[in-house]
């Protein structure tokens, strides 16, 4: 048998070899290696963490409970994603949510914020995550005040 041949299952009988030629193989290592080793570098190059989720209820007039998904995959004790806030479209800040270590062996994670006094004629929130080095950046989310 060729020392490049794989085994191809038949019906009957035993496996039977098929011939892959040394570049074929080489191929399919490559593109698996550059697959691995992109994935790999866009973590490692994320500048910002990620909203995925928010979910808000409202406690009292005025006054509203939030928790929150993020993603920092790039999470270490050196950096990571170290806060969120709740803001209005306009960039006013209604709260702000500090986390004090990282979440690296925890992705993505939920934190809460809860008691957000956000005035009567705003309608949604804009939810936003920070970076202790690069600050707040990356994905967001829009979210609609229940009952408004």
């Amino acid at each position: 048998m060729p020392d490049n041949a794989t085994p191809s299952i038949g019906r009957e009988g035993p496996p039977k070899m098929i011939n892959m030629g040394q570049t074929t193989i080489s191929a399919i290592l490559l593109a698996a290696f550059m697959a691995t080793t992109s994935v790999a570098a866009d973590t490692s190059q994320q500048k910002y963490p990620d909203v995925l989720n928010a979910k808000v209820q409202p406690r009292g007039a005025d006054i509203f409970d939030f928790d929150v998904t993020v993603s920092s995959p790039y999470d270490t004790p050196q950096r990571y994603a170290d806060g969120f806030r709740v803001a209005g479209r306009d960039g006013t800040v209604f709260g702000e949510r500090k986390l004090w270590h990282d979440h690296a062996s925890e992705q993505p994670f939920t934190r809460d914020l809860y008691g957000v006094k956000i005035p009567r004629g705003i309608r949604a929130v804009v939810i936003q995550a920070r970076d202790q080095k690069h600050g707040y950046g990356g994905k967001t989310v829009d979210v609609p005040l229940p009952g408004r």
